[in-house]
């Protein structure tokens, strides 16, 4: 006998990867009845529909979250205070939002501009999952099973609403921890949008170069490893680096000096200064990154 679903009805806004992954997962799992997808591309809404991601759609926001007990948004993070603005009339009070944006105090600030405060019921969250593709093609039914996934609610935010985001996330398998949004951004901008900007920095520069048919045609699987994140969706990581500036510039400097210090060991001939930096790099690294 199934489980009764945690939801009859919820409404994804922006039906691609990690959009399409959640409703497949939420599907795999049986913990949603009917799931409406809501996009302004109405191709990539057919083509969601007909892989089975989403149940219905609408081009109409208003039309799409009608009746919905939840509403998901997963579009990049700067079109957030757009759809909130079209969302802000036709949402019960009880109707919860989550979101997956990366950058959280962004997500806060874009709900506080459109509502004036963060409603109640708006849980912000992020899941420590994904992938360099895009879109609904690359949805997977597994790709939060065992991973993180990140709420940052405020002291406001309503806790039946934390819960009902909490189980769902935990329903297809993921891990849910909760910390402050300052926190939270401070942390992502060193392990993941750091990363993302060192990749897309490093493939523009090589691609600048005279010789970069070469380089990419000899490139060994290092760079292919530290450059895969740099086909992700270029949209998704403008938007990032706008809405969490502040700790992606400061991560930034830092790694600037550190660069410095490894230049200038390299320029002196200082090997015992160059042994010791890639050496606790590795022991680091060794030690906190799950192999």
């Amino acid at each position: 006998m199934k489980n009764k679903p945690l939801f009859q009805q919820m409404t994804i806004v922006g039906v691609g990867l990690i959009g399409g992954s959640v409703a497949r997962s939420l599907k795999k799992h049986h913990q949603c009845a009917t799931i409406v997808g809501y996009s302004r591309n109405e191709k990539e809404l057919k083509k969601a529909l007909a892989l089975g991601v989403i149940d219905s759609y609408s081009t109409d926001i208003k039309r799409a979250v009608q009746g919905s007990e939840l509403i998901l948004l997963s579009t990049p993070v700067g079109a957030y205070k757009a759809i909130l603005d079209e969302l802000k009339d036709n949402l019960s009070e009880n109707t919860v939002i989550t979101d997956v944006g990366s950058s959280k105090q962004s997500v806060i600030n874009a709900a506080k501009a459109v509502f004036g405060y963060l409603p109640p019921t708006f849980v912000p969250g992020h899941p420590i999952a994904g992938t360099e593709k895009s879109g609904v093609d690359a949805s997977i039914d597994n790709l939060f099973a065992q991973r993180c996934i990140i709420l940052t609610p405020l002291p406001e935010t309503n806790r039946e609403a934390i819960d009902k985001v909490r189980a769902m996330w935990q329903a297809i398998g993921a891990e849910v921890v909760e910390m402050s949004p300052e926190h939270h951004d401070h942390v992502l901008a060193a392990t993941s949008h750091l990363p993302h900007v060192l990749a897309f920095s490093l493939v523009n520069t090589l691609a600048q170069m005279n010789e970069h048919n070469e380089i990419f045609r000899f490139a060994a699987g290092g760079f292919r490893d530290f450059t895969r994140i740099a086909s992700s969706d270029p949209t998704m990581w403008r938007d990032i680096c706008i809405e969490n500036k502040e700790a992606i510039l400061e991560l930034m400097q830092i790694y600037e000096k550190q660069l410095k210090v490894l230049e200038a060991a390299i320029q002196t001939g200082d090997a015992d200064k160059i042994l010791s930096l890639f050496s606790h790099a590795r022991d680091a690294r060794d030690e906190h990154v799950i192999q």
